[in-house]
């Protein structure tokens, strides 16, 4: 049996990295629709290697006989057009953050929680999560169950995919303008980001906190315990894909550096790349590509008691997005919810 699937967003970073992913792993469909605005109509783009797709306008598209919506056009968007689709019958996964919090709406990791996908009919959607979220959670899980977490201090260093096309755009021109003398102009960034870093994703929050942070810390409680305390820095890097992460974890009891390597090593979705000697670990630039979450530099911390530290990196784009959301319509096939 073969599915309709509509991909809202299709000519985006994520909406593209969804067509491709759903042809390469062979989903069953027997109709692909790509849906973006009005000034997209028209716009092709590949599904699959031999396969192209006309994008339609969203605005007026009918998602009558649409099984399931993959959507990753933004927040307004999503919150918009969801009830039209909806009610039409379609089950949407949304890669926005309009529904994350919604306590009527699943936030799920299949990895991690693919239980929380039953409860994807009180609104017939499922919410997937910040990237940043996803690829913490993905080796965080596996330490949870072993030894249980009580807080979680981590630092983020994200690539400008993570804001859009405009924004690797960004990073491509200041570059270049950097060696051939040019202005150096920015609209994507409060401040230059070729040769630098800024400590500022999303907007601030009154309590001096980005909406990033914010998200990691909600997302986390929602996913995977809401007795696990979460403090969160999000750092934009010069790097175009593959976001990184340096995570210190507490434990309720003692855990060691090799009982955790070994859980995380028989862990689904992660792969640990962890030899304490040069190139021993895995970086953002490795990773591009990669359906993984990587594990590197996997080491005790000798300052709290039951405290490890760990260096976790994936692609964001396609675990942290676009793959996420086509293994949650996996599942939703396979157990025939």
């Amino acid at each position: 049996m073969g599915y309709k699937v509509a991909v809202v967003g299709a000519t985006g970073n994520v909406g593209r990295e969804l067509l491709s992913i759903l042809a390469e792993r062979a989903f069953p469909i027997d109709e692909i629709v790509g849906l973006a605005s009005g000034r997209s109509t028209g716009t092709e783009v590949s599904f699959g290697e031999d396969d192209i797709v006309t994008v339609q306008n969203l605005d007026t598209f009918d998602f009558k006989g649409t099984d399931f919506v993959l959507s990753s056009a933004g927040a307004k968007i999503s919150a918009d057009f969801a009830p039209r689709a909806t009610r039409a019958g379609a089950i949407i996964i949304d890669n926005t953050s309009h529904f994350r919090m919604d306590p009527d709406v699943p936030l799920v990791i299949p990895e991690v929680n693919a239980h929380a996908i039953a409860g994807y009919t009180k609104k017939n959607i499922i919410a997937n999560p910040n990237c940043s979220t996803i690829q913490m959670l993905v080796a965080l899980k596996p330490l949870h169950d072993l030894a249980k977490i009580t807080r979680i201090v981590v630092s983020t260093y994200q690539s400008v995919s993570g804001a859009g096309k405009e924004a690797m755009d960004e990073l491509f021109v200041q570059t270049r303008g950097i060696y051939v003398n040019d202005p150096m102009t920015r609209e994507q960034f409060t401040k230059q980001i070729a040769f630098n870093v800024i400590p500022h994703i999303d907007v601030f929050m009154d309590d001096g906190m980005t909406k990033e942070e914010w998200k990691m810390m909600v997302e986390t409680k929602k996913i995977l315990d809401p007795a696990i305390k979460v403090s969160a820095t999000c750092v934009r890097v010069p790097v175009f894909i593959g976001h990184a992460e340096a995570v210190n974890v507490e434990f309720e009891r003692p855990i060691t550096a090799d009982q955790a390597r070994n859980v995380l090593r028989d862990a689904p979705g992660v792969s640990v790349v962890d030899h304490r000697a040069d190139e021993g670990y895995v970086t953002p630039a490795e990773c591009v590509g990669e359906d993984s979450v990587f594990v590197s530099r996997i080491r005790e911390d000798q300052t709290v008691e039951n405290g490890l530290n760990l260096w976790v990196v994936s692609d964001n784009v396609r675990k942290g997005a676009a793959l996420n959301a086509v293994q949650i319509a996996e599942r939703l096939v396979a157990k025939d919810y």
